[in-house]
């Protein structure tokens, strides 16, 4: 079997970004099963969306380092009411204690398109006295958890996270549902 050099995973909630059998999560192996291909970059456990992987070295080196910028799409579902004077906030970079973010691209995303998500199985919890909106993130880092940690320093708690896009790929544009996978071109980034 021909292995692709990149490929494209709409990855579920819950799913360990590692190939090797995890005692409590599923893995990547129960979604891509392909030999000798790894992720490309981290999406956690508790996020979903895309993930790249590839069996070139050179290029999962070229995806995950910083210096090359490529721009992550992010989908927050926050708790809260939107307010520009937050919204400033992230956008002009988070000091989050052990580093400040860069300056982000952030929006709100509108309720209509945040319909075309997908349902996250197990459902996040509803309160009906909390308030909650989705935000769109673009970052060209990617620390450790940073949108979460993000959207905690502003005072909006983030309830589901949700990676939609990665340089030029789309989870929409790729029609790619969740917990499927398919063949991409490096160009295609």
């Amino acid at each position: 079997m021909s292995v692709p050099e990149l490929i494209v995973l709409n990855k579920p909630y819950g799913v360990i970004c590692q190939f090797s059998a995890h005692e409590k999560y599923p893995t990547l192996k129960q979604y891509v099963p392909l030999p000798d291909i790894y992720p490309a970059g981290r999406l956690d456990t508790d996020s979903e969306g895309l993930l790249l992987l590839t069996v070139n070295g050179r290029l999962q080196a070229k995806i995950a380092h910083p210096k090359y910028k490529l721009v992550k799409t992010y989908w927050a579902q926050v708790e809260g009411k939107p307010d520009a004077e937050r919204l400033q906030q992230l956008g002009q970079g988070v000091d989050l204690g052990d580093f400040v973010t860069a300056p982000a691209q952030v929006s709100v995303v509108s309720t209509a398109d945040s319909a075309r998500l997908w349902p996250r199985v197990p459902p996040i919890r509803e309160r009906k006295t909390v308030a909650d909106f989705w935000l769109q993130i673009r970052i060209s880092e990617g620390k450790n958890r940073q949108v979460r940690r993000m959207c905690a320093r502003v005072g909006w708690p983030c309830l589901r996270l949700v990676r939609v896009g990665i340089g030029r790929l789309n989870v929409f544009s790729l029609h790619l549902p969740l917990g499927q996978w398919q063949a991409v071109s490096p160009r295609d980034l």
